[in-house]
C-alpha cells in the first residue's frame, strides 16, 4: 500500500504558529543530541525510534506536524501514523535545513 503523505513547508509552519486560532503539535523526531543544537519553538521531542512507545500520545483528531533534519524520518513518522489510522499528519518538507534556510527561528532545548 502506498501513503500518501501531507508535507507543509517551512513558511507555512510559520505562519500556522502566528495563526492563534490554528491549533496543531510540532513533533521533532531527531535523536536528543541533534535537538540540542536547536529546534523551532514550541516542538515537542519524540525520537523516532520511541514513537511505536508513545503513539498513545497523539490523538487521531489533532493536526501533528513532524520534523526532523532533512524530512526523510518525519516522513517515517507520518506514514507509521498513518498506518496507525492517523489522517492529519503533517511532514516539515527538508526538515531544519529547510526551516534554517528560511531564516525561521530556532531555540536551544533548554529554553523549551
Amino acid at each position: 500500500m502506498t501513503w500518501q503523505i501531507k508535507e507543509i513547508e517551512a513558511p507555512q509552519l510559520a505562519d500556522w504558529m502566528q495563526d492563534k486560532a490554528q491549533t496543531f503539535r510540532i513533533v521533532d523526531v531527531r535523536e536528543p543530541r541533534e535537538i540540542a543544537a536547536g529546534t523551532i519553538p514550541g516542538a515537542e521531542a519524540v525520537p523516532l525510534a520511541s514513537l511505536p512507545l508513545r503513539v498513545t500520545e497523539f490523538k487521531n483528531d489533532e493536526d501533528l506536524v513532524f520534523i526532523c533534519r532533512s524530512g526523510a524520518r518525519s516522513a517515517q513518522a507520518c506514514r507509521f501514523l498513518q498506518q496507525h489510522g492517523f489522517t492529519k499528519v503533517f511532514n516539515l518538507r527538508g526538515g531544519m535545513f529547510a526551516w534554517a534556510s528560511n531564516g525561521l527561528p530556532h531555540i536551544l532545548p533548554e529554553a523549551v
